[in-house]
């Protein structure tokens, strides 16, 4: 999943930043409303994470420009006004969530949670394709019962796969959901997580569920 930070207070950007990457989560910062359109204008984001007293172009406009271009990203407003009247403006003007100043970073996570179960239609976030099972708020993998342990990132990509079975995903589109800006790897990375991915989950097993679709990408199925 791929998360946008926008928060001015430079201190509270960084610790929410690397608390999020050490989750797991692919994430972009910035610190004012302009800079955040231009990241939304180049990449898609499952999550805004999004303050709303701000510098240059405050989150009220910044949530206006979203819902105005049809994106229908989940938007989380973070903000110190705590008024009903606030609450209820920020609701309406369409964010999907509101959290007030100050709170605790493990209730950021739960509502990042509810957000992608809202986006995926889940009453929890629990994944299951043949025998592997995959249980996001738990942070467990298994298959046949048995568990699987795998790294931030390994979790990451096996996730974004879960949340869309049958379908084919390119590379492109694994980069943009699963890694940020900041990543400076091998053009090979996504091939290099994939045979990650098929040694843990796959070898041993019967039947194998990450396909290659020669020319297009890898796909997760059950079928050949």
């Amino acid at each position: 999943m791929r998360i946008l930070v926008v928060e001015d207070e430079k201190g509270l950007n960084r610790v929410l930043t690397k608390h999020l990457k050490n989750k797991g989560y692919s994430v972009d910062s910035c610190t004012d409303g302009m800079e955040a359109i231009d990241y939304l204008t180049s990449a898609p984001y499952d999550v805004v994470i999004l303050d709303v007293l701000m510098p240059k172009m405050n989150g009220w406009e910044v949530l206006k420009w979203i819902r105005s271009r049809g994106m229908d990203t989940s938007v989380l407003m973070l903000t110190a006004l705590d008024s009903t009247e606030d609450k209820v403006n920020g609701l309406d003007s369409g964010a999907d969530d509101y959290l007030t100043k100050p709170f605790a970073l493990e209730e950021l996570l739960a509502r990042i949670r509810l957000l992608t179960r809202k986006r995926s239609g889940r009453r929890t976030l629990t994944w299951q394709i043949a025998d592997l099972v995959m249980d996001c708020e738990k942070h467990r993998v298994t298959r046949g019962g048995k568990e699987i342990v795998l790294s931030a990132k390994e979790f990451a990509m096996l996730e974004y796969f879960m949340a869309h079975p049958n379908i084919v995903l390119s590379r492109d589109t694994l980069l943009e959901h699963v890694w940020d800006y900041d990543y400076e790897g091998a053009s090979n990375m996504i091939d290099v997580y994939i045979r990650h991915l098929r040694k843990k989950i796959d070898e041993g097993f019967g039947h194998k569920l990450i396909h290659t679709v020669r020319g297009r990408g890898y796909v997760l199925r059950e079928d050949s």
